[in-house]
């Protein structure tokens, strides 16, 4: 049975130009560095994003953890969005791992930390504080909409992180639909960070993956943190050739997906009893809310086991009032109007 599956861009499947590529993938050993494939996608996503080297890892979590441990130490802070997801889902690890405590400042509703915010952060150098070493962003911002955050915010950050001696993060899991919405280059967005990771098998349909980036030195010192994080992956060139497809072929088409996300939101905000955080989203991203005073307690869960069961449609659920739905490459516009048909049929129901 085939589903409209719109919990996420990370339910995406390899295109059959990937499968191709990655059935006829020249292969070596990644931990010795003789995998040809694996090298040559590091070596065109240091490019993308303006860094001097590129790393494979397994997925972005692994990504965002590798560049926290090599920038920091054990007791080390680092400064971040209390709705970020280096903060909200990636299991703790920097803490559990690393031992590197976070301080978290609020974002805004458009993703951003106030500039002024972060330098309160700033530790003064006193044996009862941890020593600030790193602030994270990400971009687009998940939890905040989807949002793409601006190259001018960005290079404020880094020139406050320099005055401070701070490093910078960027958790840039979707920074191609942010250089697809802001119509900059990702590699233009990543100018002002020490480090930046970014997905593969998210909007770019990659079945696996991600690539960190940063300087040289950086790479070779994130090389043992990911041995010791069990990402030694040897013949990895097989997916590394999906990624490679995925950078030549696959961003410029992020446009189509936002586009939906657009028509889904418009679709969406005319039905009674729902309320969307923007009806315009910038990016991929939809988040819609049921109107707590017309549908009960838990109303969102039944709401998308019903989609799914009699229409064959899966959303992604939030909490009990709201739901998360992300266009990609296997949404077209028929699969829009499809939901948003739905929808009103289940909402029309009684509860």
């Amino acid at each position: 049975m085939e589903y409209v599956d719109l919990r996420g861009d990370t339910v995406t499947k390899p295109t059959p130009k990937m499968r191709a590529a990655m059935a006829a993938a020249e292969v070596g050993d990644d931990v010795m560095g003789e995998d040809p494939t694996v090298n040559r996608l590091q070596e065109l996503a240091a490019e993308k994003m303006g860094k001097e080297a590129g790393l494979f890892v397994a997925s972005g979590t692994m990504g965002n953890l590798v560049a926290i441990l090599v920038h920091c130490q054990r007791g080390d802070e680092a400064i971040m969005g209390h709705l970020g997801h280096t903060f909200l889902y990636e299991a703790g690890g920097a803490s559990a791992l690393g031992g590197v405590h976070p301080h978290l400042v609020p974002n805004q509703p458009d993703g951003t930390l106030l500039l002024e915010d972060i330098q309160e952060a700033v530790r003064i150098q006193d044996p009862h504080f941890p020593p600030s070493r790193l602030v994270i962003l990400e971009n687009t911002h998940n939890r905040c909409g989807g949002v793409p955050i601006s190259l001018e915010y960005t290079l404020q950050v880094g020139d406050l992180a320099q005055r401070n001696e701070l490093k910078l993060h960027l958790d840039g899991a979707r920074i191609f639909n942010a250089a697809v919405a802001l119509g900059v280059s990702a590699r233009e967005l990543a100018e002002p960070v020490d480090s930046v990771t970014f997905c593969l098998s998210k909007g770019l349909c990659v079945p696996v993956g991600a690539v960190l980036c940063g300087s040289r030195e950086f790479i070779q010192r994130a090389l043992y943190i990911r041995k010791q994080l069990g990402g030694g992956m040897r013949q990895v060139g097989i997916l590394a050739a999906a990624g490679i497809v995925a950078l030549e072929d696959m961003v410029e088409r992020l446009a189509d997906d936002h586009r939906r996300a657009q028509m889904l939101a418009r679709g969406l905000a005319g039905l009674s009893g729902l309320k969307l955080d923007t009806e315009k989203p910038l990016t991929n991203i939809v988040f819609v809310t049921l109107e707590t005073q017309t549908f009960a307690t838990n109303r969102a869960a039944e709401i998308a086991e019903q989609l799914a069961r009699d229409y064959q449609i899966k959303v992604g659920v939030v909490n009990p009032h709201r739901f998360r739905m992300v266009t990609h490459y296997w949404i077209d516009d028929e699969d829009i109007h499809k939901t948003v048909e739905a929808f009103e049929k289940v909402l029309s129901k009684p509860a």
